[in-house]
């Protein structure tokens, strides 16, 4: 019931916009395809290489249709910030809206870089420092585990091995501003944000997707005390629209969470 009350929302707000509408095309083109085989896929000015056609859909919504990622400044080259850039559907839209900025992202997932890589060159997406490791609270390196598309993540049993990482800290501190900072992690989030504490003083915008797994403790809490004590007003956000939740726990049925929130924050 959910999905469809959700589809049909999701429908009749596309229609308004042409990126809606162009969400719709992508829906009807690539939702009953094979899930997890590589394809390349056209939308607006570029050509990507996909490794899930579905959760690329769902990223271009998130992204180019709804625009969630969009940010107020009144810098000349604003500094944005991209932790977990996956594909680089999100660095395409920030270098396209935002064509001076200066742009660092993060991707922890080997293959997945190679893939960030390629896209990049590929549409000549240019000026964007990536650094293929996963952000932490160290440089000692992330017991990692891999997964289709974009579930991969500290908590995936698939795969497990160490990738190097890079303490956000350490780099938050070497800027004097960020006008926007991104975190979408797979379940680090709380154990990075916690870290950094006051290095997020300089930070203008914020974008967290919490992730709660099944078996680990909800430290939402956690999050939103950093936020309110670094002085952020924020809009927390959930599309799961969960029918009976204290009876249906899961997150869209997911066999690893039980919670997705998108975390918006933002200075007054």
């Amino acid at each position: 019931m959910w999905l469809f009350k959700y589809l049909f929302t999701t429908f009749y707000r596309s229609l308004q916009t042409a990126n809606g509408r162009r969400l719709l095309w992508l829906f009807f083109r690539y939702a009953g395809r094979p899930r997890h085989q590589l394809r390349t896929i056209p939308f607006l000015n570029y050509r990507f290489q996909v490794p899930d056609p579905l959760s690329f859909t769902w990223q271009f919504k998130e992204i180019f249709a709804d625009e969630s990622y969009r940010f107020s400044t009144d810098a000349a080259k604003p500094v944005i910030y991209d932790c977990g850039a996956n594909i680089g559907t999100s660095l395409a839209y920030f270098r396209q809206t935002y064509p001076q900025a200066r742009i660092v992202a993060f991707e922890a997932d080997p293959g997945i870089g190679a893939v960030l890589m390629k896209n990049l060159q590929t549409n000549d997406i240019r000026d964007v420092e990536v650094i293929n490791k996963a952000v932490w609270i160290n440089d000692d390196g992330l017991d990692f585990g891999s997964g289709e598309a974009d579930g991969a993540s500290m908590f995936s049993e698939t795969g497990r091995r160490l990738v190097p990482s890079v303490r956000l800290r350490d780099y938050l501190l070497r800027e004097t501003r960020i006008d926007m900072l991104k975190i979408d992690i797979e379940g680090a989030e709380t154990e990075v944000l916690v870290d950094c504490g006051d290095a997020l003083a300089h930070v203008r915008n914020l974008f967290i997707e919490y992730h709660a797994y099944i078996g680990h403790p909800q430290t939402l809490g956690l999050i939103t005390r950093v936020l309110e004590n670094q002085g952020f007003r924020y809009y927390i956000d959930s599309n799961q629209s969960r029918v009976r939740p204290l009876v249906n726990h899961r997150y869209r049925g997911n066999d690893l969470m039980d919670l997705q929130l998108n975390i918006f924050a933002y200075r007054p």
